[in-house]
């Protein structure tokens, strides 16, 4: 129940990213003239796909004052609401309604309603387009963002984005040798068993297309339809990203897969491997080559690949290695909750990893790409923290993106552990 005094403080301070103000003018007893039905509809989509929030209807929304709802037109406003949250946004919208009475600014009381609008777990679609809330007004959603929205809302009800057809693409444009490792004898037709494993999608048309899956496991290529889908590595002299210190850089845009291979044997490549020679000859990395590895996995299967502009950014300094990957937490995962559960973003790509593809290089602890038990984070933060003596630090970048520093074993002044 919403406290008349608390809702009037709020209407005070005026309209914010959780409340929206709207004068209401009846036509008749039965008819609403003003606010307009779509304009309305855009409104309350805007705020179940940004955090929720309260429209209140008969307050004015520059001046603040109550006006108030006509006590006999509140049954036809009622009617008027569920039409638009049902008619109006696809899908239909649920909303919360309560009726108040609240003091004018001559001392009378008015009576207003309140509509509650919930965070929902879908994307709402209202006349004008996908509108999401920020601050106290509606934006529509670029591409980029609705994508990212779908994505993080599909957990339960919606299509994944790697399961979503890629327009103008086919089994044609497969490599052969790459689809071979998903086919089965025995299993019926090739293009079937792509379908199963969702690396084929059909299109609104019933075509059949690459979908996001299949394009970054099939294609030798993924960025000549995903031009972001790539990993950035880029090695430093020093501890800072200054282009006259940097030793190195290459851009893996192979299959994701040979991606995370490439990008791990550049981290072999240019850390230091310094040794002692007490008892004879023992090498100490300045990094654990597994959490390089379980770090460089999560990454690749777990970002968030509707982010056009976004890729995979490694950075190697002499004192640490950043990971940046596109896509902040998934759904109510946070930092904090890494290490206790295990959410994929991709599906497909994770469970493809954990089935298919096979790790050969001794030392890992892996005999698959991915682990189905979600003991990627364990592996990152213990045995980074056993060699350096520091913590990883994992850290959400502006929402964007995940960004994990692994520090480096120290070096003495004679190049030794």
């Amino acid at each position: 129940m919403l406290n008349a005094e608390s809702l009037l403080n709020r209407i005070r301070l005026g309209e914010d990213s959780k409340l929206e103000l709207k004068r209401l003018v009846m036509r008749s007893e039965t008819k609403v003239e003003a606010p307009h039905a779509e304009s309305l509809a855009d409104e309350l989509a805007a705020m179940a796909n940004a955090q929720g929030g309260l429209l209140v209807l008969g307050v004015d929304d520059k001046s603040k004052e109550v006006l108030g709802i006509p006590y006999s037109a509140l049954d036809a406003v009622e009617k008027w609401l569920a039409e638009i949250c049902h008619d109006k946004v696809t899908p239909p919208l649920d909303i919360v309604t309560e009726h108040l009475t609240l003091l004018d600014v001559s001392g009378q009381m008015q009576p207003v309603i309140v509509v509650t609008v919930p965070k929902s777990l879908m994307v709402h679609k209202s006349p004008n387009g996908y509108f999401k809330r920020v601050a106290h007004a509606k934006r529509e959603m670029s591409p980029d963002v609705l994508a990212r929205l779908f994505q993080q809302r599909s957990q339960t009800r919606l299509i994944r984005f790697d399961e979503q057809p890629i327009a103008k693409t086919g089994f044609k444009d497969a490599d052969a040798l790459l689809v071979r490792q998903f086919v089965r004898e025995g299993e019926g037709d090739i293009e079937r068993q792509l379908q199963r494993l969702h690396l084929l999608a059909e299109n609104e048309e019933g075509e059949l297309c690459l979908s996001v899956a299949g394009l970054l496991l099939c294609t030798l290529k993924p960025t000549r339809w995903l031009p972001h889908a790539y990993i950035q590595a880029v090695a430093y002299r020093g501890e800072t990203n200054d282009p006259q210190y940097q030793l190195d850089a290459k851009d893996f845009d192979g299959p994701i897969d040979r991606q995370i291979w490439d990008a791990f044997h550049f981290v072999k490549r240019h850390m230091q491997v310094p040794a002692k020679k007490a008892l004879g000859r023992v090498d100490y990395p300045q990094y654990s080559l597994r959490a390089v590895f379980e770090a460089l996995v999560n990454a690749v299967a777990h970002r968030d690949y509707s982010l056009s502009q976004g890729r995979i950014r490694l950075h190697l300094f002499s004192d640490r290695l950043e990971l940046y990957s596109p896509g902040s937490l998934l759904n109510t995962m946070t930092v904090e909750s890494m290490q206790m559960m295990s959410m994929p973003r991709n599906e497909v790509i994770s469970s493809l990893f954990a089935r298919y593809y096979s790790v050969q290089e001794s030392g890992l602890g892996r005999s698959y790409l991915m682990d189905r038990r979600g003991a990627g984070v364990d592996v990152i933060i213990n045995e980074s923290t056993a060699l350096s003596g520091i913590k990883p630090v994992y850290e959400n970048i502006a929402d964007m993106e995940l960004r994990l520093t692994i520090y480096a074993a120290k070096l003495s002044s004679e190049g030794e552990l």
